[in-house]
């Protein structure tokens, strides 16, 4: 059924992705993958439906088609919704109910949500299709397999969902253009009318019938779609923290001795361990670790942001793997309501309220400040000439006429107070809604849409430290970094020019930013410290 078989407690693997463009994921009842999910939000693939759960869809449809037909009113079948729960529908009413919802509950507003959440939230409602626990047709499965295949992404605005009764506004805008109606944008990025893009792509719009307008938006999938995005996304980002706090450390003459494998034994912290081996790793074979060494050295202990890197690293690791365990059960999860039992019942319940999503999309904000704000205080050590061991203050090359890395210094900083502040938490507030009948909401898919901006800034906080490094390696020549490191600063050499006079620094910071993104940094160590985790 899956791509790759990924433990429900290990964060993403970024070089399993790189085949995913021409791979297949088989949706069924079976949980996706983090792989899967990946590599059709980012990377394109194919989704075919497994034909067993095709027909357990089918059986399940039965079930609602006899609810549909009873003279007693049965709940998202032949009732009004929410508040409006008691009324009764006639049958001849029932279709126009359905659509109704959906177009009701498309009432996003503001920017455009990124192609890659939006293909990522179909994706998973397609999989909660596929457990036959929603009681819809096998043709409506089918369509939203359609549309993906056929890169059509569906207009999902950034403000609708409260992250309860599921992500409403988002789904529905797209369960609207599997309908043939709403906005989409076609595979190369235009923008049209979702009838237009179904028809260029010779996909029959679906009339909803009984319950399936409920299905089709009563769901987390917008909020796991993102955590899931965010923890491949942390993967790389965390490696890269200890790629440049190893960067860090040996260009400001630190020591490597408290990252030794008893010390972090005697506090058996995960993650923890795991930094720690990446900077021994990393900082293997630097001659300027050794050149300190000695009983010459006079340095008594580093300062916290460099001797505490692991521990900051390592729980920011241990709270992503926290993460991954929540995503890994979601991803085995049927989100709806009602939903249809394995022994037959239609039942009312609130799976689809996103508390467990939203304490962990937060949690991970509150790594991602927290680790750029460290990496911040690094970059901040080799500009200030009392702290950086001889380097010229600034890293400038003429003091005085050149201002150097300062104001580098300074965009980092004011991201960092940016994550500072994303990192207040969502999830704590709530609005009441639908004349109180949804009283107590998660703010989940708010918290989701703050972590993508975090984890951005994250990346560039952590490339200012990374080309900062590299120009403070180039200045204690001729004492030579490790391997590791090496390589990396030769990789930011090719977008970013070592010392000498001031110039444009701006496309220098894009183009290191460019190179952590794309895992070009973290491959560039690897070559060095192949075991990097």
């Amino acid at each position: 059924m899956t791509l790759v078989t990924t433990p429900s407690t290990d964060l993403p693997d970024p070089s399993a992705a790189s085949a995913a463009e021409t791979s297949l994921v088989v949706v069924g009842m079976s949980a996706l993958s983090f792989a899967d999910v990946i590599a059709v939000a980012r990377h394109n693939a194919r989704v075919t439906l497994d034909p067993a759960s095709l027909a357990d869809v089918a059986a399940t449809r039965t079930i609602i088609d006899a609810l549909a037909a009873d003279t007693e009113p049965h709940y998202g079948i032949s009732t009004g919704f929410g508040a409006l729960a008691t009324t009764f529908i006639t049958p001849d009413r029932r279709a126009q109910l359905q659509a109704s919802l959906v177009r009701s509950h498309a009432a996003g507003s503001g920017p455009e949500v990124e192609r890659e959440v939006v293909r990522a939230l179909m994706l998973l409602r397609l999989s909660t299709l596929m457990t036959g626990r929603t009681g819809v047709r096998p043709a409506t499965a089918e369509t939203y397999a359609a549309v993906l295949n056929a890169h059509i992404t569906p207009v999902v605005h950034e403000y609708g969902s409260l992250g309860c009764s599921g992500d409403l506004a988002p789904l529905a805008h797209c369960a609207l253009v599997v309908m043939g109606e709403g906005q989409a944008r076609d595979a190369t990025g235009t923008h049209l009318g979702g009838d237009a893009a179904l028809a260029a792509a010779g996909i029959e719009p679906v009339m909803l019938a009984e319950k399936e307008g409920l299905a089709l938006i009563n769901g987390t999938d917008g909020m796991l779609g993102m955590l899931v995005l965010a923890l491949d996304d942390l993967a790389r980002l965390l490696t890269t923290a200890d790629i440049a706090a190893a960067m860090s450390v040996e260009a400001l003459l630190g020591t490597d001795a408290v990252f030794a494998a008893d010390l972090q034994q005697l506090r058996p912290q995960l993650g923890q361990a795991d930094s720690a081996a990446n900077l021994r790793r990393l900082l293997r074979g630097s001659a300027l670790v050794a050149s300190h060494s000695g009983p010459e050295d006079t340095s008594v202990q580093d300062a916290y942001s460099l001797r505490c890197a692991p521990q900051v690293h390592g729980a920011a690791r241990d709270t992503a793997a926290h993460a991954a365990l929540v995503a890994g059960r979601e991803l085995a999860s049927a989100i709806d309501n009602p939903v249809v039992t394995v022994d037959g019942r239609v039942m009312s319940n609130g799976n689809f309220h996103g508390a467990p999503l939203g304490y962990v999309l937060d949690f991970l904000a509150i790594v991602a400040a927290d680790v750029a704000s460290m990496s911040e205080r690094r970059t901040d050590r080799h500009l200030d000439a009392s702290r950086s061991k001889g380097l010229p203050p600034f890293l400038a090359h003429e003091v005085g006429v050149d201002s150097g890395l300062m104001i580098a210094q300074y965009t980092a900083a004011g991201i960092v107070s940016e994550l500072k502040r994303l990192a207040a938490p969502a999830s704590v507030d709530s609005i009441p809604s639908s004349a109180m009948q949804e009283d107590h909401v998660s703010m989940g898919w708010h918290a989701a849409r703050k972590l993508r901006r975090s984890l951005d800034g994250l990346e560039r906080v952590l490339s200012i430290e990374i080309m900062t490094a590299s120009r403070s390696l180039d200045l204690r020549a001729p004492l030579a970094p490790g391997p590791a490191t090496r390589a990396v600063r030769d990789l930011v050499r090719t977008v970013a020019a070592g010392p000498g006079h001031d110039r444009f620094l701006s496309p220098e910071i894009e183009g290191v930013v460019a190179l952590v993104a794309s895992g070009a940094v973290r491959a560039a160590a690897a070559t060095g410290a192949p075991q990097l985790v």
